[in-house]
């Protein structure tokens, strides 16, 4: 008997992190987003983000590797996006993503601050938040893939 508990927070901004998912569309996006991560066998905790990024905190299946999924969520969501007209500024997502490991136990915090995503980021700005994240987890500060500033 084998058991896996794949949980991860992902995070990804829009095209060069233009504040395109308007307040007024955003559950929609979100909800998007749901169908499809259900559709490859996810266990979706929370969606949430900003004009310019998401957040989603998901359990991944152990057969199906973070990058598929996040490679089909992007490109499936982005399709319907533009072909429905969901977002009319809408010219897709950025390059890359950040997924981030978590256990069991961290869940409700990694929900709650999803959940506040508003709030918090009156207070500490995307690229501030995501470097500090990135260099958290290893990565160099001069690492010339690490973000530098606010768009």
């Amino acid at each position: 008997m084998s058991f896996t508990n794949c949980i991860y927070h992902i995070v990804f901004a829009t095209a060069s992190r233009r504040k395109t998912i308007t307040i007024d569309k955003e559950r929609e996006v979100y909800g998007l987003l749901y169908h499809i991560l259900v559709k490859y066998g996810c266990h979706v905790y929370r969606i949430g983000g900003m004009p310019d990024h998401i957040h989603i905190l998901v359990a991944i299946p152990a057969s199906t590797s973070v990058s598929s999924i996040v490679q089909k969520l992007k490109r499936e969501s982005s399709y319907v996006i533009s072909q429905d007209k969901i977002l009319p500024l809408w010219d897709g997502w950025q390059e890359g993503y950040g997924g981030f490991t978590c256990s069991i136990a961290e869940i409700d915090r990694i929900m709650q601050y999803i959940k506040g995503q508003k709030q918090h980021h009156t207070r500490r700005s995307f690229v501030e938040e995501y470097r500090a994240w990135l260099v958290e987890n290893g990565v160099s500060e001069d690492n010339p893939y690490l973000p530098k500033s606010d768009i």
